[in-house]
């Protein structure tokens, strides 16, 4: 299955790739994600020798366990949508929580330390990675970037007489099976085994939950006599959304330790709901689960570099994030583009307008 340190490195791989991008599109925490952002890095090349030779050394560079490269290499798409998957799972899992104590720290050992650990945070890692997994590679398949699969083809709706099946799907019947197989199965021994494996799954239901039928009329003046209708995946920004609601309701259902040590014994309250599990300690449940209550994430520890010098909204989360300590008040002078107008042919013309902005920091 996919254990903490393979996750650590896919994320890893995640958190350069989430760096870069944010350098290229700087307003994308601030118009959200879509779920399609392109991220190509096999080269283009018209040699058959050559393209497999750069194929394999992309799945190699992922650092896959054995199973999960010969998967890899044998489509040469994969290697493109793994990565993809995870730079995007990343940005999302940063988006949710741009707001929280905890706003998806990733880099270097707060990322080792957190995956090693069952708290309601880990489990939305393993649920927002495999559910980006099996977005981008039911999208790849769609796309025609794989070779193993094509187009949606269950045409399984009511009253397909009234309607043709049609367009291009997004694959999720080829995807979730894919994922599933490639993430492994689950230890019927190790709790903790279990609780990951079952969290990667609720990342997959949320992803088929989100399929809705979307159609298109053909007909004289719009009559409608026939209609295409094919299966498309909700934008992995709604994803995101769902799996944060589900973080925020986890259910804990047992526990290896009870304190997050590390961080000067700063523990939050248990803001999970506790589950009787009636002698399973994993019973069956569409909720995430978790092990460990989490830290505060307030101070710097192992899990996070706390909250002291980070941006907040002083009438939305100054006071949550600051953790109590007040937060620094600064006044400074922007610039930015504004009064936008279309000019005829084909440009966009702006005035620059500077206004003062006051930008309010947490307290060591």
């Amino acid at each position: 299955m996919l254990d903490g340190p393979l996750l650590a490195r896919w994320l890893a791989v995640a958190f350069a790739l989430t760096l870069l991008l944010a350098a290229l599109r700087p307003s994308a925490a601030y118009f959200g994600l879509t779920g399609s952002e392109p991220l190509t890095i096999l080269p283009l090349t018209l040699d058959p020798e050559a393209a497999a030779q750069a194929h394999y050394k992309a799945c190699d560079r992922l650092k896959l366990e054995r199973k999960q490269r010969r998967m890899c290499r044998r489509d040469p798409g994969v290697a493109e949508t793994l990565v993809e998957a995870v730079s995007m799972s990343a940005l999302e899992c940063q988006y949710q929580f741009r707001f929280e104590r905890w706003n998806c720290t990733l880099e270097g050992r707060y990322r080792a330390s957190l995956l090693k650990r069952g708290f309601k945070e880990t489990a939305f890692l393993y649920a927002i990675s495999s559910a980006g997994l099996t977005h981008a590679l039911a999208k790849a398949c769609s796309a025609g970037r794989m070779e193993r699969c094509t187009c949606d083809e269950a045409p399984d709706l009511e009253n397909r007489e009234a309607w043709q099946w049609g367009g291009c799907g997004d694959n999720l019947k080829y995807s979730s099976k894919f994922v599933k197989e490639f993430l492994g199965r689950r230890s019927s021994k190790d709790l903790r085994a279990r609780v990951d494996f079952h969290n990667n799954l609720v990342g997959v239901k949320v992803i088929k939950a989100g399929v809705e039928t979307t159609c298109k009329c053909h007909g004289v003046s719009g009559s409608c006599t026939v209609r295409t209708c094919w299966r498309q995946l909700a934008p992995f920004h709604e994803v995101g959304k769902r799996l944060k609601y589900k973080y925020e309701t986890a259910l804990k259902v047992g526990s290896t330790t009870n304190e997050a040590a590390g961080e000067a014994g700063a523990i939050s309250p248990p803001r999970g709901r506790a589950l009787s599990t009636g002698g399973d300690p994993l019973p069956r449940t569409p909720e995430l689960v978790h092990l460990d209550d989490s830290p505060s994430f307030c101070l710097a520890g192992r899990f996070s570099p706390g909250t002291a010098g980070r941006r907040c909204h002083r009438e939305k989360n100054c006071e949550s994030i600051c953790c109590g300590r007040g937060h620094n008040t600064q006044s400074r002078v922007v610039t930015r583009p504004c009064q936008c107008q279309v000019r005829w042919c084909c440009y966009v013309e702006c005035r620059q307008c500077t206004q003062r902005e006051e930008v309010y920091t947490c307290k060591g």
